[in-house]
C-alpha cells in the first residue's frame, strides 16, 4: 500500500495529544520517577551504563527516556513529528539528556548519522513496518560491530484468535496484510481521533527470526512471556504484574522478546 506511511504518520499525529493525556501512559507518574520499562526488559537488556541506545519507533519517548535514567546516551526515532516534540519537551522538563529525530524507521541510518551499541524497539512495533528484511537490514547498518539488537513485542499468534476468548481461531496467521483500520479511538481511550485509518501488516515469528539472522545477527535468545499488558482478549485478568487467562485455562504465548548480535569488528563473518 503505497500510502501507508502518510496514513499512519497521520493517526499517530493524531495519537499523540490524547497518549499524552491518557493514564494509561501516566506521563505524571514517569516526571515523578516511575518506568514504563518491563522488569524482563531490564534484565534481558542488562546494564547500559554508558552505552549509546538508539530507540526505533519511540512515540513520545517514555521508554527511551526510562534507558537513559538507567544510564544509557539515548536517541529516539519516530516517523510522528508531534511525538518527537513531546518527547523533547518532557526530556527538556525531567532534565534527561536525550536527542530526538523525525524520520521513518527506514531512512535511519542517514537521518541519525551515527551507529550504537543497542538497537531497541518496545511493544507494538513491528505491525506497522511493510518489510521485516528491509527493517533487519537497517538495524544491522545501525549497530557497532559487537553492538545488538533487542526486540519485546506482542506474540503473532495472538493475533489468529477470537477477540472475546482467545480460544478460538478465527484469523489466518499468514495473512500479512496490509490491514486498513478504521477506528475512532485509540487504545487508550474514549476520545476520538481526528485522523481515525491506519494500516498493519502482520509478520509470523519464522519471517522475524530469519529476517534478524539474514541481516547478519547473531541470535542470542528468542523468549516467549505467558502475559501482556493489556486485556488482550475478554476472558482475561490482571495477576502477577500482567493480563492472563482466567485461572486453569492453559497458557498460551503472548509476548516474546529476542536479542541478536553483530559480529565484533575484524571479525570476518557477515554484519560485522
Amino acid at each position: 500500500m503505497a500510502d501507508y506511511l502518510r496514513i499512519n504518520r497521520d493517526n499517530w499525529n493524531a495519537r499523540v495529544p490524547v497518549h499524552v493525556a491518557s493514564s494509561f501512559y501516566d506521563v505524571a507518574g514517569f516526571r515523578s520517577g516511575r518506568s514504563p520499562l518491563r522488569a524482563f526488559e531490564i534484565e534481558e537488556v542488562g546494564e547500559v551504563t554508558g552505552r549509546s541506545l538508539v530507540h526505533l519507533q519511540c512515540h513520545f519517548g517514555l521508554d527511551t527516556l526510562s534507558w537513559a535514567r538507567l544510564g544509557a546516551e539515548v536517541t529516539g526515532l519516530d516517523l510522528s513529528d508531534a511525538a518527537i516534540d513531546q518527547a523533547e519537551r518532557i526530556a527538556a522538563e525531567c532534565g534527561i539528556p536525550a536527542r530526538f529525530v523525525t524520520a521513518d524507521v527506514y531512512d535511519a541510518p542517514e537521518a541519525l548519522g551515527a551507529t550504537y551499541d543497542i538497537v531497541y524497539t518496545g511493544i507494538g512495533a513491528l505491525v506497522w513496518l511493510p518489510d521485516l528484511a528491509r527493517w533487519a537490514e537497517t538495524v544491522a547498518r545501525l549497530l557497532k560491530p559487537g553492538g545488538f539488537l533487542y526486540v519485546a513485542d506482542f506474540h503473532p499468534f495472538t493475533e489468529v484468535l477470537d477477540d472475546e476468548t482467545g480460544t478460538k481461531v478465527t484469523n489466518d496467521y499468514f495473512d500479512r496484510g496490509p490491514h486498513v483500520w478504521d477506528y475512532p479511538h485509540t487504545y487508550t481511550g474514549p476520545e476520538v481521533l481526528e485522523h481515525q485509518t491506519s494500516v498493519e501488516f502482520r509478520h509470523g515469528m519464522g519471517e522475524i527470526v530469519t529476517a534478524v539472522a539474514n541481516a547478519g545477527l547473531r541470535l542470542e535468545f528468542l523468549h516467549e512471556h505467558d502475559h501482556t499488558l493489556f486485556r488482550r482478549f475478554g476472558t482475561f485478568t490482571e495477576r502477577d504484574g500482567g493480563y492472563r487467562p482466567p485461572a486453569g485455562a492453559p497458557r498460551i504465548p503472548l509476548m516474546f522478546s529476542l536479542r541478536a548480535t553483530a559480529s565484533p569488528a575484524g571479525s570476518g563473518v557477515p554484519g560485522g
